[in-house]
């Protein structure tokens, strides 16, 4: 049987265990798994783009286990009432190909997004960074402001969209957090004026500008989501070529991050040489930092890796027969035979294996 988590498992999966403890260990599978970089087979995903949006598959595997994510990007789907984002993915046994879990993936893609811009933060931010602006006030915003939270200790949000209803939503959750102090900006260059660490998480598929140059001030460091696909930007060219940017997956984010707009042989570094010790990731106290995070399928794998072993633990989710048994592997057609055919033949076969059993006289129902 394959474990099923739809989202009310998830969500209580994450209540049971708590949104910061959640938070911090997907940050640390994520961590664990990129520091086995090289055990890894990866590409970059797969893209069927259309003019309002884009819907993905994510693919990786290493010796034991092989995930996927499907994924879509629709940035006018709020506007019939459906989220931007919807995912679900699978982890399967590589020696089998058995599928283990099939899972919601929109919730938790969220976390583990936040997650893995947190633990990037930790080593490109500089020591002491307590106040963040955060542009863009969408499905993506609490968990990013509770993962720099709950990993960096930021205690300071200064939020600004371009939809005020997207702030007072982002502020009315949050209030659950008062350690959390939420301050409401007028315009991007507000949020990010004496910020330490600025987050943009925007949705429009479009070459933006979120940030631009005379924005910037020594030491920043910018967590850059919101670019994430052929023609979807957020950050001036030039700010780019001021910073040191670090990327998950060079040939996915040559394509798809803010770096499409340079030329190829501009110099990035991939994420695992960081967290490995193999390069630095700030190199002085003023330097700006960027990550240009496109998000990487190795993530969604410690994600599944992840909530697969808390809902084994726990007890959350269902066991159900995606595949068909094993107990008659060559007899697929079986399986869609008549109810009424189907039970004769296993109430015969049941009746025959007694008397094998008892007096050896046939052997198989073909015998009859």
């Amino acid at each position: 049987m394959t474990r099923f988590l739809d989202v009310p498992s998830m969500t209580r999966l994450v209540r049971d265990v708590g949104v910061p403890r959640f938070l911090s260990e997907l940050a640390q599978a994520i961590t664990d798994d990129y520091l086995r970089w090289s055990e890894f087979d990866k590409s970059a995903r797969l893209a069927c783009h259309s003019p309002v949006g884009v819907i993905e598959l994510m693919p990786v595997a290493d010796a034991q286990r092989f995930a996927f994510k499907y994924v879509n990007g629709h940035p006018r789907n709020t506007g019939r009432g459906l989220f931007t984002v919807m995912a679900f993915g699978v982890l399967a046994e590589v020696e089998t190909g058995y599928p283990l879990l099939l899972s919601e993936l929109t919730l938790t893609t969220a976390l583990r997004t936040a997650a893995t811009s947190a633990l990037v933060a930790r080593k490109l931010a500089n020591p002491g960074a307590r106040r963040m602006a955060l542009i863009g006030n969408g499905a993506q915003s609490e968990f990013q402001a509770l993962a720099f939270h709950t990993l960096l200790g930021i205690d300071e949000i200064r939020a600004f969209d371009v939809d005020p209803d997207a702030t007072d939503k982002l502020m009315g959750n949050l209030a659950a957090w008062p350690a959390l102090r939420v301050i409401r900006a007028a315009s991007t260059a507000e949020a990010v004026r004496g910020a330490h660490i600025v987050t943009t998480v925007t949705a429009d598929k479009a070459l933006a500008t979120i940030l631009r140059p005379e924005m910037i001030e020594p030491g920043m460091h910018i967590n850059a989501v919101g670019g994430d696909c052929p023609g979807k930007t957020e950050l001036h060219v030039d700010v780019l070529r001021a910073a040191r940017v670090i990327v998950e997956y060079e040939a996915q984010t040559r394509i798809e991050g803010d770096i499409q707009q340079l030329a190829a042989d501009f110099p990035v570094t991939e994420l695992w040489r960081v967290l490995s010790g193999l390069a630095v990731g700030r190199e002085h106290a003023d330097q700006v930092t960027v990550f240009d995070s496109v998000g990487f399928a190795l993530e969604d794998y410690s994600a599944l890796r992840y909530v697969y072993e808390l809902a084994l633990e726990r007890g959350i989710g269902e066991d159900v027969a995606l595949v068909p048994p094993g107990t008659s592997p060559k007899d697929l057609f079986g399986q869609i035979a008549s109810p009424k055919a189907s039970a004769s033949r296993d109430t015969l076969a049941t009746v025959l294996g007694f008397c094998r059993d008892k007096r050896g006289l046939v052997s198989s129902v073909d015998e009859v």
